[in-house]
């Protein structure tokens, strides 16, 4: 590891993939009925301030929460303090938090020399919003255009998911095309042309609820592990009018949970100038934490627009932007001018003093620290221990890393890929798979860890060897209530 990145090795994806689908092919192994209703009620038993409030929250708010990340498995957590590399909540128990708030905070949670000068910009400065200029929004596009040479402008906004709408408005500008191309199973937020193939490739509109199959008719998508399916996806679209745009998570889709090879997002750059599309790399997750330069710098690629989002505003609300190149970003410039067509892109608070001081507050402070770098090698850390458990308990769980970005695959709820010959398998197994998933979440809740989904833990500068050695036990101790016998297959022997 070295120059601020925190990768030291990346795995053969083809590799990872022979081990992906091995776990997929064989029925699932799932923590032991016994342990698990043990697991369930510790949880129930120890965290009644949670589950009361949680109940009376759904009263107000629907399912009880206010974003996806806290929809957990029996019931979700309420936190009262956040510091470091911990979690606690209004129960008084303590977690290793590989949350992380989904990625931002490289630094560790609440880190306190941002906090320190966030608190002083409040008493001292400026008020949380002003809806004018402030000397933040420069310093913050400086920092970012000093580590990211290809986001030559930025253009601070609400979210990833605005950034993400915003790449594509602008990318049909500058083009005069249509047609945007995904991987298949990324996320790139919540947008109705967005909204397409999440999580399983070819799925399609299958989560597209509310939204009209028209909305997404100019979205396409390909495969992540082939370029050959993006030239195909970008020859057809050359027949219908033209690829304005693809977007790529650069380590794969889903923060690298369906990983790519090495060599992948520079054949997608020569692609897509062969083509005459845009790049937009996708940098929400992965910029400011894979390293300063983001993926683009650790790959070697230049993308023509970035999204961010969460880490812009250093964990901080109001997150998200777009950057790149100059002639791009200025189709977004404020304001009417006479003559000009512009990318209408709105977001009053966008920018505000406070998530624009946060990014750039955090962004130096991971400079200075090397939190990237420390983070990674947490990461490795973590994953060897894990891997290594695994192997002792001869387990098919796989187990990799993009530096701080940490994937523990147990029963394969993701890799079931919608086409004619997993069809049958898809609607019957990914129901029951995403509910085991949940149930090794819940486990890991009961031992006093935190992570995203049962399935990815983002690592960060605040975890010491020891608090990764402490997690390894305690997964430890999930693995070995893991059942021999594999689960039963829904639709077999009377079960669905």
């Amino acid at each position: 590891m070295a120059d601020g990145y925190g990768l030291s090795h990346y795995d053969d994806a083809k590799e990872l993939y022979k081990k992906l689908n091995r776990l997929v092919d064989e029925p699932a192994r799932i923590i032991a009925r016994p342990a698990m209703a043990a697991y369930v009620k510790q949880l129930e038993d120890g965290c009644p301030k949670s589950q009361a409030m949680v109940a009376e929250a759904k009263k107000y708010i629907p399912g009880g929460v206010e974003h996806n990340l806290a929809f957990n498995y029996p019931f979700p957590l309420v936190i009262d303090r956040a510091e470091g590399a911990y979690l606690y909540d209004i129960d008084g128990h303590q977690y290793i938090d590989f949350l992380q708030a989904g990625g931002p905070t490289i630094l560790g949670t609440n880190n306190p020399v941002v906090r320190k000068q966030v608190i002083d910009l409040l008493e001292h400065s400026k008020g949380p919003t002003t809806g004018l200029f402030s000397e933040y929004e420069l310093l913050l596009a400086k920092e970012i255009n000093r580590h990211m040479p290809a986001c030559e402008m930025f253009r601070m906004l609400g979210s990833g998911t605005e950034s993400c709408m915003a790449a594509i408005r602008v990318a049909r500008l500058a083009t005069g095309k249509k047609y945007v191309i995904k991987m298949g199973g990324a996320y790139h937020g919540w947008s109705d042309q967005l909204v397409y193939s999440l999580h399983v490739p070819n799925t399609r509109t299958y989560e597209a609820h509310g939204i009209p199959h028209k909305c997404t008719h100019f979205t396409k998508e390909a495969s992540s592990k082939s370029l050959e399916s993006l030239e195909r996806a970008l020859r057809l679209n050359q027949l219908r009018g033209g690829t304005a745009a693809v977007m790529v998570e650069p380590v794969g889709p889903e923060s690298g949970t369906r990983p790519v090879e090495k060599n992948y997002n520079k054949g997608v750059r020569e692609l897509c100038d062969k083509y005459g599309a845009l790049l937009i790399f996708d940098e929400v997750v992965t910029g400011f934490r894979l390293g300063l330069g983001g993926a683009q710098g650790y790959f070697g690629v230049k993308p023509d627009l970035t999204t961010f989002g969460k880490i812009v505003a250093g964990g901080y609300p109001s997150a998200g932007g777009l950057g790149g190149r100059r002639d791009l970003i200025m189709l977004m410039a404020a304001g009417l001018e006479s003559g000009k067509k512009r990318a209408y892109v709105g977001g009053t608070l966008a920018a505000n003093p406070l998530s624009a001081a946060a990014g750039y507050f955090a962004i130096k402070e991971i400079e200075r620290t090397k939190a990237c770098e420390v983070a990674g090698r947490a990461g490795d850390r973590l994953v060897s221990g894990l891997n290594k458990k695994i192997d002792e308990l001869g387990l098919p769980f796989v187990c990799y890393n993009q530096g701080s970005i940490c994937h523990l695959e147990t029963v394969g709820t993701m890799f079931f890929d919608l086409d004619i010959l997993h069809i049958k398998r898809f609607l019957t197994e990914t129901k029951v798979r995403k509910h085991y998933m949940e149930e090794y979440g819940a486990a890991y809740s009961a031992e006093g860890i935190v992570t995203l989904a049962g399935s990815r833990m983002y690592t960060s500068a605040a975890d010491t060897d020891d608090v990764i050695d402490d997690a390894i036990g305690r997964f430890a101790r999930v693995f070995k209530n893991v059942d021999p016998n594999p689960a039963p297959v829904p639709g077999k022997n009377g079960k669905d």
